[in-house]
């Protein structure tokens, strides 16, 4: 029996779509988690405690286990765990990505720097300390700009700013959120610095592509309907198959493979997001994992309809069946929008939503009575909506139509102090 190994920090939504697919195949599963590296198994689930901030230690520990239970390919989800996958597999002769590409992709300011070199259309930055006085960096900026973290995933902690007032209510409110307990706790590189960027306007698409010892596979191309011109960028609406125009498609596509080759990845799924104007499509990133979430239900292969997790576990383990083309028509998925943050107590509406022509499916994923945050503090979505029909149009207009039938009740957290710096929620974030 062919064993997968599955690299990722929550062992969620996800990570049981990923085993669950696996586990269809024949194929058994061994997770690898920093959920608790103290204590071993301590979810009687088999799991391997990591520290993904300790990559190359992380991967001693994946190859010590092997010796008991050999694993023939793995997957990493979410960019947290790519660069200890990146060790692991090189050690244990998986074919994977390099453990310098990873990293290439892993830090903002890095891959800014790679594409910036490669001749790639990337905006124009630069990066500065949080200990630095704004006095000093503000005549670098050109505004409107975009700050962000250089570690951070899913748009949290970024922001746009438009004259020297927004951009250092900006700082200080990024700098806060990068002191929070819940970031510091993961010891992330790099949290002491900040990106700026100055602001492209346009329409964004996301590529979802597949690497195959260094070719490139486009999976599909999504478009986000939305527009994404900030104070924040929390994303909604991915639809599928693109509406760009035939000859901009064509330049996205040229320009992902480009990014892929400068940034070294050879190996693995891709997630890409470009920013298209009248100009170029510009890079705004790229990362060597699939796309998060539940997103990957929007896309379907071959005649039997597989999804993206079964294409990516086939792929990891060199199975047969990999290579199956995206379904005919169209297909969407919304990540339902925080609209403020709060505890999450009630939502009504769910079977009007289900019932809307051309939705297949609603998932309300955060919990009940927990707190969840609007971003830019913020990084995970209230739920998901899948719908599928004929044209892009009619995907989108399914999807908002859906969402105007539930009703979230989010209400006010108690200032509760928190157990380890004493600090209430409205000093945290």
């Amino acid at each position: 029996m062919s064993r997968l190994l599955i690299l990722a920090s929550k062992l969620g939504y996800q990570t049981r779509s990923f085993a669950e697919a696996a586990k269809a195949l024949g194929v058994d599963v061994v997770f690898g988690s920093d959920r608790c590296h103290q204590l071993e198994d301590p979810w009687s689930d088999g799991a391997i405690a990591l520290r993904f901030d300790q990559p190359e230690e992380s991967a001693r520990r994946i190859v010590q286990q092997s010796l008991v239970r050999p694993v023939n390919g793995l997957i990493a989800l979410g960019d947290r765990a790519t660069t200890t996958a990146a060790y692991a597999a090189r050690a244990l002769g998986i074919a994977y990505n390099s453990p310098q590409a990873v990293e290439n992709c892993r830090s903002k300011l890095r891959q800014r720097e790679i594409l910036r070199d490669a001749g790639l259309p990337v905006p124009g930055f630069f990066s500065f300390r949080l200990d630095k006085k704004l006095d000093r960096v503000l005549p670098r900026v050109q505004f409107p700009c975009v700050v962000k973290p250089l570690r951070l995933a899913a748009s949290q902690g970024v922001i746009r700013a438009n004259n020297p007032e927004e951009f250092q209510a900006a700082v200080a409110r990024i700098a806060a959120l990068l002191k929070s307990p819940e970031i510091q706790v993961t010891h992330e590189e790099e949290l002491d610095r900040l990106l700026v960027e100055r602001y492209i306007p346009g329409k964004e698409v996301a590529v979802e592509g597949l690497l195959t010892r260094g070719s490139l596979r486009i999976l599909g191309v999504f478009d986000k309907p939305d527009p994404l011109e900030g104070p924040y960028f929390e994303e909604t609406i991915y639809i599928m198959p693109s509406r760009l125009p035939d000859e901009m498609y064509d330049r996205v596509l040229d320009c992902a493979a480009a990014t892929v080759r400068a940034l070294g990845l050879t190996h693995g799924p891709v997630h890409a997001e470009f920013r298209v104007n009248e100009q170029v499509p510009w890079v705004l990133e790229a990362a060597p994992r699939p796309i998060g979430g539940l997103c990957s239900r929007a896309l379907r292969f071959g005649p039997e309809r597989k999804l993206l997790e079964e294409i990516l576990v086939r792929h990891a383990l060199g199975m047969p069946g990999s290579d199956l083309e995206r379904e005919d028509g169209a297909s969407g998925v919304m990540m339902i929008p925080v609209p403020k943050s709060g505890v999450f107590e009630k939502v009504d509406g769910e079977k009007q939503a289900r019932a809307t022509p051309g939705i297949e499916d609603v998932q309300i994923t955060a919990r009940l009575h927990d707190f969840i945050a609007a971003w830019p503090e913020g990084s995970s979505y209230l739920g998901f909506i899948f719908a599928r029909g004929k044209a892009p149009d009619e995907v989108e207009s399914a999807l908002r139509l859906a969402l105007g039938h539930l009703k979230f009740e989010i209400v006010e957290r108690l200032p509760v102090e928190h157990p380890v710096t004493g600090a209430l929620p409205a000093e945290q974030i």
